[in-house]
């Protein structure tokens, strides 16, 4: 499991029009304070746009019904995110996306 996003990016950079987009599939697990994986980035290192995608990953997981558990209810996925920030999520994408209503039901981060 932990080896898909280097087979993600093994498998599509080879596609001219995709590569422009690799560093979604290839960063999307890092985290904020350099414990993700593929390559243990940290904090800025991490491209903006994986960060983003991090972020929108997890709340895709978490809202969603999956065969082993119910989508979680959107405000207990809110209070997952936000226990997260600085440690798994950019602090700035989370504050903006909550903020901006990116994600519903957003609140602000105080």
């Amino acid at each position: 499991m932990r080896k898909h996003p280097v087979f993600a990016y093994e498998m599509l950079s080879p596609i001219h029009y995709l590569v422009p987009a690799l560093d979604i599939p290839y960063g999307h697990h890092e985290k904020w304070d350099g414990t993700g994986y593929p390559r243990g980035l940290s904090g800025d290192q991490i491209p903006f746009v994986a960060r983003l995608f991090a972020l929108v990953d997890v709340w895709d997981a978490l809202t969603s019904d999956r065969p082993y558990r119910a989508a979680w209810p959107e405000e207990k996925v809110l209070d997952h995110i936000r226990s997260l920030v600085g440690t798994h999520f950019d602090p700035q994408v989370v504050k903006v996306c909550l903020e901006s209503g990116l994600l519903k039901g957003s609140k602000k981060i105080e």
